[in-house]
C-alpha cells in the first residue's frame, strides 16, 4: 500500500508545517509584546512622536501644510481624523492598530507609521 519513501516524504511534509507554525506563532507573540510607537512625518521629518501604550486620553494633532489634518490619537491606535485635501484617502483609511501599519496624506505630504519598540533586553545590550 504505502512504500518507505512515502512515509517518510509525509514526515518530513509534517515536520516541515510544524515547524512553519511555530515560527509564526513565536512571530505573533513577539510583535505582540512590542510597545507600538507611532510616528508623524512630514516632508521626509518627524515632527512627532506618541506612545501608544501610553496614552491615557485621546490626543488631537494638528498638521497644517499645504492642507489642514486632524489627527486622533487614541491607546493603541491612531488615525486621520479630519482632512481638507480633496479626496480624503488618508481619513478613509481609518485605525491603523499593528506594527508596521501607515496611512499617508499624499497632497500634505503627511504620513503616520506605527513601529514596534521590545521591551525585552537581552543578553548583548545587557
Amino acid at each position: 500500500m504505502f512504500k518507505k519513501a512515502d512515509i517518510i516524504l509525509v514526515v518530513i511534509i509534517i515536520i516541515v508545517a510544524a515547524i512553519g507554525y511555530a515560527g509564526i506563532t513565536i512571530y505573533r507573540t513577539a510583535a505582540a509584546n512590542d510597545v507600538k510607537i507611532a510616528e508623524i512625518i512630514q516632508d521626509s521629518k518627524v515632527i512627532r512622536t506618541i506612545n501608544l501604550d501610553a496614552l491615557k486620553s485621546p490626543l488631537r494633532i494638528q498638521v497644517s501644510g499645504d492642507y489642514h489634518e486632524v489627527i486622533l490619537a487614541e491607546k493603541g491606535r491612531i488615525r486621520f481624523e479630519d482632512a481638507d485635501c480633496p479626496d480624503r484617502i488618508c481619513v478613509k483609511t481609518g485605525w491603523l492598530t499593528k506594527v508596521g501599519e501607515s496611512a499617508s496624506c499624499v497632497p500634505n505630504r503627511v504620513m503616520i507609521k506605527i513601529k514596534g519598540e521590545s521591551q525585552k533586553v537581552d543578553g548583548v545590550t545587557y
